[in-house]
């Protein structure tokens, strides 16, 4: 077994994603102990800091979902008191949890994305962008789907399925983030990739499939409610297909400067067999129908192994 050590678990918060990460914070905590560390549980807050700074600890592993967790925030704070910590850098974690600015990097690198036009509310007040959804509309075409710019778990998801539709989706998104996207629906497959470093490179685990069994779309609750959703893994995938998948997974994870784990979000599209990626998370969830650890499963790799590397990674930035 590796070296004991005094590790703070960074969970709860509080973003719209609380509830999820409290969960995936529990699953941590308990394999953490499996391995014989000292636990000490954060539900992140105004103390959190003065905490960290009184408790003595080794290493901080994060599970924190959604703002403040994701976004770099948290990283940078542990940096500024020098503590390691599991997952990316704050570069990593800005360039992924900016789904417009990961969608331009990816564009400029040549890695397929869904067409999409970013929209800023404070755009349609001061520059009168409403005038330009006719044009956004001819592009994109129908159905279009209207996400927050940043935040996961598919919160803030709306379908427009035409112009009459349009602004009560974006209402809706707008209500998550003051910045949105507008992006092509490409009908097909739910896949997953999750990426973990090795000792030599980033290993792309198994392609998960997300098969929603009521909904239209993989959305929050098919996520986190057990029964809601059936999981293929290894997803059923042509060999080539599983290869094109890891190839991209790892390309974006190395374009956005990625460390540690992540999960990448791709579309299989139903009619051209073209896999686009949608986005980077990179605090994958740990919960008990999280992607991550189906895959790392299906490759072999048990969930305190998972966890055991995942903290072992905070030591190699």
């Amino acid at each position: 077994m590796s070296e004991a050590r005094r590790v703070a678990v960074l969970k709860g918060g509080r973003s719209l994603e609380r509830t999820v990460s409290l969960r995936s914070g529990a699953q941590v905590q308990d394999a953490l102990q499996r391995l014989g560390h000292e636990v000490f549980a954060f539900d992140v807050g105004p103390e959190l800091v003065e905490h960290l700074l009184a408790s003595e600890l080794d290493v901080a592993f994060i599970a924190l979902h959604g703002r403040y967790g994701e976004d770099g925030t948290v990283q940078g704070l542990l940096e500024a008191i020098g503590l390691p910590y599991s997952g990316s850098a704050p570069a990593g974690c800005v360039r992924s949890t900016d789904k417009i600015l990961a969608k331009r990097l990816m564009r400029e690198a040549g890695i397929p994305t869904p067409d999409f036009h970013p929209l800023r509310e404070a755009s349609i007040k001061e520059l009168g962008a409403a005038a330009a959804l006719p044009g956004i509309e001819a592009d994109l075409g129908f159905p279009l789907v209207v996400k927050p710019a940043k935040g996961g778990s598919a919160l803030g998801v709306k379908f427009a399925r035409s112009s009459a539709q349009l602004p009560g989706s974006m209402v809706g998104a707008f209500s998550y983030d003051h910045t949105i996207l507008l992006e092509r629906f490409v009908k097909g497959r739910d896949l997953a990739v999750s990426v973990l470093d090795g000792t030599d490179r980033p290993q792309a685990l198994p392609v998960v499939e997300a098969v929603p069994r009521e909904e239209d779309f993989y959305d929050y609750e098919s996520r986190y409610e057990i029964g809601m959703t059936t999981f293929l893994c290894p997803a059923e995938l042509a060999a080539e297909t599983t290869a094109r998948a890891q190839e991209l997974a790892l390309a974006v994870y190395e374009l956005l400067g990625c460390h540690g784990l992540a999960r990448i979000d791709l579309l299989l599209e139903e009619d051209s067999e073209e896999l686009w990626v949608l986005e980077c998370n990179v605090v994958p969830g740990m919960t008990e129908t999280s992607l991550l650890p189906q895959a790392a499963d299906a490759a072999g790799i048990g969930f305190d192994e998972l966890v055991a590397r995942i903290l072992a990674s905070a030591f190699t930035r």
